[in-house]
C-alpha cells in the first residue's frame, strides 16, 4: 500500500478511537444505558484500534526505524550479514545471517495488539448484535 494512503488510514483510524471514547463515556452517563449502543461504539474503537496499530507498525516496517541500523555486520557466531527481510504481515524486520539465524526488530506484541484487538472487535460486535436483538424483542413484547 502506498505511503499516503496508509497515513491517512492512521490519523482516521486514531482521529475514530478518539471519538468513540468520548462516545462510549457520554452513552454510559445517561440513564438508562444503551447497552447495545455502547456495545457497537467499542467494537468500532476495537476495530479502529487494531487498524491504527497495525498502520503504525507498517510505517515501522516500511520507514526502517531503527532496523538497519541495529544490524551487525558480523553476528556473534562470526557469521557475515547475508541480508535483510521485512514483512507486512506479520509485520516483522529481520537480520539474516550466512550461518541461518535471525534477528527480529519489531516486538511481536504489535501483532499481538492487532489481533488482540481485532479479535475483541470482532467479539464485541457479536455481542453487540445479540443485546440489540434481545432489547428488541423485549420492547415487541412490552408492547
Amino acid at each position: 500500500m502506498p505511503v499516503p494512503l496508509m497515513g491517512a488510514l492512521l490519523l482516521l483510524s486514531g482521529a475514530a478511537v478518539v471519538a468513540c471514547a468520548v462516545v462510549i463515556v457520554l452513552l454510559a452517563r445517561t440513564r438508562p444505558r444503551p447497552a447495545g449502543r455502547i456495545a457497537k461504539a467499542a467494537a468500532v474503537l476495537l476495530g479502529c484500534l487494531a487498524v491504527a496499530v497495525y498502520c503504525g507498525g507498517w510505517f515501522s516496517v516500511t520507514l526502517g526505524g531503527p532496523f538497519p541500523a541495529q544490524c551487525e555486520d558480523v553476528n556473534l557466531s562470526g557469521a557475515p550479514l547475508e541480508g535483510l527481510r521485512q514483512e507486512y504481515w506479520p509485520l516483522r524486520n529481520a537480520c539474516l545471517y550466512a550461518d541461518g539465524s535471525s534477528v527480529e526488530h519489531l516486538p511481536p506484541s504489535v501483532n499481538v495488539l492487532v489481533l488482540g484487538s481485532a479479535v475483541l472487535a470482532a467479539a464485541t460486535a457479536c455481542a453487540a448484535v445479540f443485546v440489540s436483538r434481545r432489547a428488541r424483542r423485549a420492547l415487541v413484547r412490552a408492547a
